[in-house]
């Protein structure tokens, strides 16, 4: 599923060179990324988005949300090559998966729109797919991660949250709620994302712990959105939050009582 090679490297077969891309002085790759951005009316933005995405990876989809401003133009104008998807319906979790479902790339990066987040981070989050993790997930608040653009509310909210998803589902998480990650395209079909809004992120989050992924944590810096306003909103995206985690739980505990039904039992035991 994998290759890693150093570009360097001497003695590699010449007809295989081609399909590593270099992405670091030390790593080359042969798997080719997609980087989905979700966007509506981003156009001031997207300069300082593209300027930090590197040239090796393999396309862009940029998702439009019904933008009014010149955003798709733009896009186009920064990265000739760039994929440009029509969202359909409403949200951040409609345009991702509608991002996802555009991605051609087998390795697949979630990138904001709004200019917080560092494209030359994405090295990272493949360098950990490529060296076994399923799941990259970016953290503000882990060791060497930071963020610009948290009030003291949201930083205990998620927190807080982030203390039950661990208790309920057995992860060890330092951040919940952030939008930069990455994963391997075949973990879509385990975590059947079903959600429209910002909690798309947290239900992500579960579910590759309860379908059993390989998660690493990526150190990320969050910086200030660039241009316009914000469309979170602490309390009521806190509860949308929560109303994932709790569905989630339910769901959890409502399979686990299926799986030990005496019903079940007995139709297993007369398979047996």
């Amino acid at each position: 599923m994998t290759s890693v090679l150093p570009p360097a490297s001497t003695g590699k077969d010449p007809s295989t060179a081609g399909a590593y891309r270099p992405i670091s002085s030390h790593l080359a790759i042969a798997p080719p990324v997609s980087v989905v951005i979700p966007a509506m009316n981003e156009a001031e933005n997207l300069p300082y988005v593209f300027k930090t995405l590197p040239d090796w990876i393999h396309e862009v989809v940029l998702v439009d949300g019904n933008s009014t401003d010149n955003t798709v133009e733009v896009a186009r104008e920064l990265w000739p090559d760039v994929k440009v998807v029509e969202q359909r319906g409403k949200g951040k979790g409609d345009a991702l998966i509608t991002g996802f479902q555009a991605c051609t790339g087998d390795i697949i990066v979630m990138v904001d729109a709004d200019g917080s987040a560092d494209g030359q981070e994405i090295v990272s989050y493949v360098s950990a797919l490529v060296s076994g993790a399923d799941f990259a997930k970016g953290s503000r608040f882990a060791n060497g991660g930071g963020t610009d653009d948290m009030t003291f509310i949201r930083k205990l909210g998620n927190r807080a949250l982030c203390a039950v998803v661990n208790r309920k589902f057995g992860a060890r998480y330092t951040d919940l709620c952030y939008g930069y990650n990455a994963f391997w395209r075949h973990c879509l079909d385990k975590i059947d994302l079903d959600c429209t809004g910002f909690e798309v992120e947290t239900l992500m989050n579960i579910r590759v712990v309860k379908a059993g992924l390989k998660v690493q944590e990526i150190p990320s810096h969050e910086y200030l959105r660039i241009h316009g306003t914000s469309n979170l909103r602490a309390v009521r995206d806190g509860l949308r939050v929560l109303r994932v985690i709790l569905q989630e739980r339910s769901n959890r505990r409502a399979l686990r009582s299926r799986s030990h039904s005496p019903m079940l039992d007995t139709v297993r035991g007369k398979v047996s």
